[in-house]
């Protein structure tokens, strides 16, 4: 299953509250997080490879995510939110993680100043760092969707990618919007440390989509759905308690709590490593045929059902990711015009999370990205779960054009938006209020 069908767990994720780092001096809360980090994170990469060797099983990713930094830099006289993202980019550096998660703010309701400061500093923040990664919810099934963050957050996309347009605008890939954002999500970009975990943990995300397909493949063609169901149950099992197991071993190890497990299947670019392709294997064409969706809830339903049976703290988003740049199905599907947003934006219904890594013409109006926004926002509100949008407005580039990010971020084709106008709408501001189902006490 590792070597042939690339089973790995894609990240470990070290959540640190920085809540004692407050502080009225700037320059002392930077300092407060630099030796917080480096304290509690300074085997974690180690011993990580350690474990990756005894069992080898590849840990690919190994990073931090820490409380939503508007709440720490929030008290601060003179709160410089860019130099606080440079220290943790410089920590992360130090303790060699490849990114980490917080550089967010909760503003589903309205703003704080702390809030508006940050969520102001994040182009700049992106830009001047490497690891930093950035995230906002704005909206939630007990509160509403907040319209002004939005149109805010709109702004902000289109600048993280304007200030990195020399690197294919990879800003906006460092940044998500979030309906119902999760506190222990251990994937990147969205992680942080929420306000109800705590001091640290220790949050696992696997992967294993190439195994799930090769599952599949393995079933006789005449299979039905309930046998399909039950093979991926069975797979998503295995690959949870793997996991599982390492995640306990290294939490153990470094001497903190095991927090969470993340059932997210988690595609790469790699050949093989694919959602697209489980769909593939259970008989569409291709992904973004009609059949598509169902296959997907299908998919995400078994995965959690299964992943559950194996272990008793399942967290996080635990799904099925759909990114179209990092599932070389995905970007197969886009290229040939199979999979649009509208498309995508359907399957998010019924998947882990949103409308993920999909690249855009860098021309594309401030309403129109509030418009995708918005649109995603309220399928979680209204289905009470986790929805994001991480969009990215390839500056200078259009259709027929493509962005290329490396690694896991992957590559993506440039997909078309409506030319349709969402101005007036989208301007209206405001709060649109929560679903009934919000009054459930």
């Amino acid at each position: 299953m590792i070597k042939l069908y690339n089973l790995d767990i894609r990240t470990v994720t070290l959540s640190l509250s920085l809540r004692d780092c407050i502080s009225e001096d700037c320059d002392k809360v930077c300092e407060n997080i630099y030796n917080k980090i480096k304290k509690y994170a300074k085997n974690l990469v180690s011993y990580a490879d350690e474990l990756a060797e005894e069992y080898s099983i590849p840990i690919i990713n190994k990073r931090i995510a820490v409380t939503p930094v508007s709440l720490i830099g929030e008290a601060c006289i003179n709160p410089d939110y860019v130099k606080i993202a440079k220290t943790l980019d410089e920590a992360a550096k130090d303790v060699g993680v490849n990114f980490i998660g917080g550089f967010s703010a909760l503003v589903e309701k309205g703003m704080t100043k702390g809030d508006k400061l940050l969520i102001e500093s994040i182009p700049q923040a992106l830009a001047q760092t490497q690891r930093v990664c950035a995230s906002v919810n704005v909206a939630s099934s007990k509160a509403g969707i907040n319209m002004d963050a939005i149109l805010k957050m709109s702004e902000i996309v289109k600048q993280s990618a304007e200030l990195t347009k020399d690197d294919d605008s990879i800003g906006a890939a460092k940044l998500v919007v979030f309906c119902n954002a999760p506190g222990d999500n251990p994937f990147m970009a969205g992680a942080f440390c929420g306000i109800g975990e705590p001091e640290c943990a220790l949050n696992v995300g696997v992967s294993g989509p190439g195994v799930v397909r090769a599952a599949v493949d393995a079933l006789p063609k005449d299979s039905n759905m309930s046998e399909l169901a039950n093979k991926i149950k069975e797979i998503a099992y295995k690959i949870t308690s793997t996991g599982e197991l390492i995640g306990r071993k290294l939490s153990q190890k470094l001497g903190i709590p095991f927090g969470v497990i993340d059932l997210s299947l988690a595609p790469t670019p790699a050949v093989g490593d694919s959602v697209a392709g489980i769909f593939q294997a259970m008989g569409l064409e291709h992904a973004g045929a009609h059949g598509t969706t169902a296959a997907l809830a299908m998919l995400n339903d078994a995965v959690k059902k299964g992943g559950v049976m194996a272990s008793s703290h399942v967290g996080g988003l635990s799904g099925a990711f759909i990114p179209v740049s990092e599932d070389a199905g995905m970007i197969e599907a886009a290229q040939k015009g199979y999979l649009c947003i509208n498309k995508l934006e359907a399957m998010t219904s019924v998947c882990s999370v949103g409308l993920d890594m999909i690249a855009i013409p860098g021309d594309t109006s401030r309403a129109t990205i509030a418009g995708i926004i918005a649109d995603e926002m309220a399928i979680g509100m209204i289905n009470k779960k986790t929805t994001a949008v991480r969009i990215i407005p390839a500056v200078g580039k259009n259709i027929g054009d493509s962005v290329s990010f490396g690694g896991l971020l992957g590559e993506a084709p440039i997909m078309p938006v409506s030319s349709l106008s969402s101005e007036a709408f989208v301007n209206r501001g405001g709060r649109i209020p929560a679903p009934i189902h919000s009054l459930n006490n």
